[in-house]
């Protein structure tokens, strides 16, 4: 039997029947609800016009605030959580939200289509520096974030008028003004908990089922007695099948809400993350143990989409363009799948098969992703992750290298180099390892092993680059892998100057 859709919205709990189980929110607010600030730029989680809020509980009594893309979420994923747009900023006396005065007095909009999705991330910032997370209802100083937290909020959202500047200026100023509190967080974690479902949520339309378990049990049944059931994380892949394809998902069924697909474990051997950590809390631990990962945290797509899409559905989705595979199989992570036959486990680089095909069986799913932490021998790995796109911030990568190797004085032990837009999936330069195995680690064993990558790939050309750039600059990162890691003369990647990468591209 088919059960309404029911969220926070506008003051109240809202209860939906009849919708399209891949009805967007977006398509909801606009056309259903009559909320038309929320603008539709791109259709596919690009450029920001339909940024919206959604909070969920904490799991610590508060709510967790998290801006995300309206135009590729679906309506049912909704169930149990509050949604936020930029009506909800004005207050019921008119008086602007420090997020829209500031916006007002710096100038930030022009045309103002894409000042709605600003105004949304702003909100998402501004309640993480203040009460929403803390419970203090407004009485709470807030924490100003880093000019590099801001820029990091606002990677989702693309304007054509103003250029930038003056919306930064905003979400500097934003907390300048008297507090104000828009959301009285304890009582909403309150209706959100009046909500809250113990078991599977059952949404059916036009002969289509959207089920969200709650457990992983629940999920390897439905698996298992449908194993085409389309499974659904954070959708910024399988919303665009819909938006842009037009394609009919069939049945679904829902991960976001098993709470046990949401741990993080560590121990001195293994970081463990489940298959429902969204991808921006997952290199937040991963990057505790690696900080070379940072940058690739900054420039996986933008905020709202690590906000939704998980870890576990960028690995399971396996595209060869996909930025966490590379780094992952560099450090020789592995992957838990799960049935209702149990669980096994497997080298991430075995998951892929060929293009879009996985050594899966047919009721099997991504349960978690295991990464070997820098325990033992591994006290002394060597470590880079970079990644090539046209755009700095949310952008698909043209190349995204990713090398490792165990460094015993200057000897190579166990090199890793992989590569993700090089082959149909993400893919092991066993050529070039094979030069750099029991090696010393010399300018000549990385140039011949730069030549050897032409044996490992014979890239394709596409729209964002052609096979001979692919395979050059796959060559000019190896090499500048080569300059910051070389023995007796280290050199670190933040002081790598502007000649020296001159040198390493034009290589």
């Amino acid at each position: 039997m088919t059960q309404p859709i029911r969220f926070y919205h506008r003051n109240a709990i809202q209860e939906v029947s009849g919708a399209s189980t891949t009805r967007t929110v977006l398509q909801y607010l606009r056309e259903d609800a009559r909320c038309t600030g929320t603008k539709e730029g791109c259709a596919e989680g690009d450029c920001g016009a339909c940024t919206v809020v959604i909070g969920e509980p904490d799991g610590a009594g508060g709510v967790a605030f998290k801006a995300v893309n309206a135009c590729v979420q679906f309506l049912p994923t909704l169930d149990g959580r509050a949604l936020f747009t930029v009506e909800d900023l004005r207050q019921p006396d008119g008086t602007l939200h420090p997020v829209q005065q500031a916006l007002v007095d710096c100038h930030g909009s022009q045309c103002g289509f894409c000042t709605p999705g600003f105004a949304m991330s702003m909100f998402a910032l501004y309640e993480k520096h203040g009460h929403a997370t803390t419970g203090c209802a407004g009485k709470c100083e807030k924490t100003k974030p880093s000019r590099q937290e801001i820029s990091d909020a606002l990677t989702g959202n693309l304007c054509r008028c103003t250029g930038y500047r003056p919306i930064i200026e905003a979400a500097e100023q934003m907390f300048d003004h008297a507090p104000l509190a828009p959301v009285n967080v304890p009582a909403l974690a309150r209706t959100l908990e009046s909500i809250r479902r113990d078991d599977t949520f059952h949404y059916e339309h036009a002969g289509r089922q959207f089920e969200a378990p709650r457990t992983a049990e629940a999920l390897a049944a439905i698996k298992d007695k449908n194993p085409n059931v389309r499974i659904l994380a954070g959708s910024t892949d399988v919303g665009l099948w819909v938006t842009k394809q037009l394609r009919d998902l069939g049945d679904i069924v829902y991960v976001g809400q098993i709470e046990s697909f949401k741990h993080v474990e560590t121990t001195d051997e293994w970081v463990e993350i489940g298959a429902g950590v969204p991808v921006d809390r997952a290199y937040d631990e991963l990057v505790k143990i690696y900080p070379e990962l940072e940058e690739t945290r900054l420039r996986f797509a933008s905020l709202p989409i690590r906000n939704a899409g998980t870890l576990g559905g960028n690995v399971a989705n396996g595209s060869p363009i996909g930025d966490s595979m590379p780094g992952l199989i560099a450090l020789n992570a592995r992957v838990v799948l799960q049935s209702v036959d149990g669980t096994r486990e497997m080298p991430l680089e075995d998951l892929y098969i060929a293009y879009q095909k996985k050594d899966m069986h047919p009721n099997e799913f991504v349960a978690a992703i295991r990464v070997p932490t820098r325990h033992g021998k591994r006290a002394n790995l060597q470590f880079r992750a970079y990644k090539l796109s046209k755009r700095f911030d949310s952008d698909i990568s043209a190349v995204y290298a990713a090398y490792s190797f165990i460094a015993d004085g200057d000897m190579i032990r166990e090199p890793r180099l992989v590569y993700g837009g090089m082959a149909a999936t993400p893919k092991r330069a066993s050529h070039a390892e094979a030069v750099l195995t029991d090696a010393h680690w010399h300018e000549a064993t990385a140039q011949a092993a730069m030549i050897a990558l032409s044996k490992d790939y014979q890239p394709l050309t596409d729209m964002r680059a052609s096979s001979d750039y692919r395979l050059d600059t796959a060559k000019s990162l190896l090499y500048r892998f080569w300059l910051e890691t070389r023995p007796h003369n280290p050199l670190d990647k933040s002081k790598l100057d502007v000649r020296a990468i001159e040198l390493v591209e034009a290589k």
